[in-house]
């Protein structure tokens, strides 16, 4: 691994964010916000989100994250209605491991959760009542495992007509992030999703989405523009603050992937400009790149690695060969979709080899993706002139 990568301080990505400063819920409409522009000669221009077809190039692809927030965060009472509340938090499906499977399951499955009030909680199960489709049915959680800070939840319910997506859906809450400092409102089920969301999975919604509107898609398409999906399912990692000085200590969590063939088809030959929406876009992309090359190379086990873009041993295939390596093992695999998990890192030093540009959010001081947008700008501190202009300038 690169020293150069390993040794970047986490107190060198830092910015002093007041709190008012984060906006709490989202415009009424949604493409009226402030949009700061950075232009390829560093120069920075303001206007708003809903010039987005006038500002991208004519020949543009623009990828998004069709990743649905689940309503991950269930709440349990502890021996009746004036035990302690137990606050179960699902991260990733166990049993069954595949996200669409687990949610159609129907009587029991696993999931790897956060345990909040955890000592309350040694042992036994514990239960709620709910109604869905007018139906009651008693829901049970029992602990059956423990791995770190995380512990493996087995779900019971009796009644066999009901999937648990069903079960998640009449009594989860959407687990809106920390830094929001507000409660989870009946509004989140519709604002903290985005227009697009299809696929269910995420603990968080790809923020930057949130931005779009059905009007401004048809807008984009008119003037041109071509719109790509895929999944990449949010974790709880994403809220985690770097905590080590050196960013080389900071173990990144695994997300899940999912791209069709189809479009990593078209960006092995495509000549349009690739445009992700979000860093969790920009981490999938980049990540089908790094995938190819383990894969021509003989070494894939279904996940990349937080180092490997920067290890000894990358081969450093063009874009074209590690893609084509990807699509023939899918060819030979028989598989129409690439389900992976992804821990890549995407630091200074890093070589971006299918993303040519990115719509995003303003990030968290001391975080990965400050570090992701750092990398992609690509001079030293030139994140600080934008986001100092951002702050001066009310957005």
């Amino acid at each position: 691994m690169s020293q150069d990568v390993y040794n970047i301080k986490i107190e060198d990505f830092d910015y002093p964010l007041p709190e008012e400063r984060i906006a709490s819920h989202p415009l009424q409409q949604r493409d009226s916000c402030k949009l700061l522009v950075r232009h390829r000669d560093g120069t920075l221009e303001d206007t708003f989100f809903g010039k987005l077809p006038q500002i991208l190039p004519q020949n543009t692809m623009l990828v998004c994250n069709n990743t649905r927030v689940i309503n991950a965060r269930l709440r349990f009472r502890k021996d009746g209605e004036n035990g302690a509340t137990i606050e179960i938090f699902c991260l990733e499906p166990d049993f069954p491991s595949d996200y669409a499977q687990n949610f159609a399951t129907t009587g029991s499955c696993r999931w790897t959760c956060f345990v909040g009030n955890s000592k309350r909680w040694k042992q036994g199960a514990l239960s709620m009542q709910l109604y869905t489709a007018g139906i009651s049915t008693t829901l049970m959680a029992q602990r059956v495992a423990r791995h770190g800070n995380a512990s493996v939840v087995q779900f019971e319910w009796d009644n066999n007509s009901i999937t648990f997506s069903q079960i998640i859906e009449a009594v989860g809450e959407i687990p809106i992030p920390p830094y929001l400092n507000r409660a989870t409102e009946s509004a989140d089920s519709t604002d903290y999703q985005t227009v697009y969301s299809r696929i269910e999975g995420s603990v968080a919604a790809p923020t930057a989405g949130l931005h779009f509107t059905p009007q401004l898609f048809d807008n984009i398409a008119k003037a041109g523009i071509t719109c790509r999906e895929l999944t990449l399912h949010v974790g709880a990692g994403t809220f985690q603050p770097v905590k080590t000085d050196l960013i080389g200590e900071h173990p990144m969590h695994s997300e899940f992937i999912s791209v069709s063939r189809e479009l990593i088809k078209e960006l092995a030959s495509t000549n349009r400009t690739i445009i992700a929406v979000g860093t969790t876009s920009v981490r999938t992309l980049e990540s089908l790149y790094h995938a190819g090359c383990l894969i021509a190379t003989g070494q894939w086990k279904g996940e990349v690695p937080q180092w490997y873009p920067y290890s000894a041993g990358h081969p450093s295939l063009s874009t074209t060969d590690s893609l084509n390596a990807l699509l023939s093992y899918m060819s030979t695999t028989g598989i129409t979709t690439f389900v992976a998990s992804t821990r890549i890192i995407i630091a200074p030093g890093y070589k971006f080899h299918i993303v040519s540009g990115m719509v995003t959010n303003f990030h968290q001081p001391q975080s990965t993706l400050l570090l992701l947008v750092s990398a992609f700008i690509g001079k030293k501190d030139d994140w600080k002139t934008m986001y100092g202009h951002a702050l001066e300038n009310g957005y």
